[in-house]
């Protein structure tokens, strides 16, 4: 029964510590409404927008967690993308990376789930990297600067993210053995 109590204090402190922002962010934009009402309202305004802005990206985000949850285990994404995946995973890390669509902060949480079910940190920083690559924008570039030009940006955006991958890997790995010892 004890342990039932200890539960319902840990939620009971969870819960206070969600709240504690947003209800910061209301006072705040109470003690504006009262000195500067119409700031204030222009405020509102402008975080809804933004609230709106982003509420699509990150509800497709929300959703793919919940699929990713429900259908891929972690043995199938260490699978494809896990330690040993070699050059395939690579591939597939920039091809998704190149193909997402959104700003990237709606794609943070999902990451951030594969990589607690051991995704690579090198993959999804060629994830990340290959973000820049955005194929429906590649007609709009190569308008303004060239085939040459956008070709070896591309080239070299794709190779760089791969090398940062493998930075970051080694880099990681060398901060967690510090940190274990």
């Amino acid at each position: 029964m004890n342990s039932g109590k200890h539960l319902g204090s840990i939620w009971k402190k969870r819960i206070v510590r969600l709240l504690v922002f947003p209800a910061f962010v209301l006072l705040i934009y109470g003690i504006l409404f009262v000195i500067m009402p119409d700031r204030a309202l222009l405020a509102i305004r402008s975080s809804g927008k933004f609230f709106l802005l982003i509420l699509m990206p990150l509800s497709l985000v929300f959703i793919l967690m919940v699929i990713l949850n429900l259908f891929l285990k972690p043995a199938h994404i260490t699978q494809f993308l896990g330690k040993g995946t070699g050059i395939k995973g690579v591939i597939l890390s920039a091809t998704a990376g190149i193909i997402s669509m959104g700003p990237i902060y709606a794609w943070y949480p999902m990451l951030k789930t594969l990589r607690e079910k051991g995704v690579d940190n090198s993959l999804i920083a060629v994830f990340l990297g290959n973000r820049a690559v955005k194929p429906f924008l590649l007609p709009i570039m190569i308008s303004y600067f060239g085939w040459t030009y956008v070709l070896i940006l591309v080239v070299f955006t794709i190779f760089g993210s791969i090398g940062v991958g493998y930075c970051v890997d080694v880099l990681v790995k060398e901060k967690t053995a510090n940190h274990l010892q």
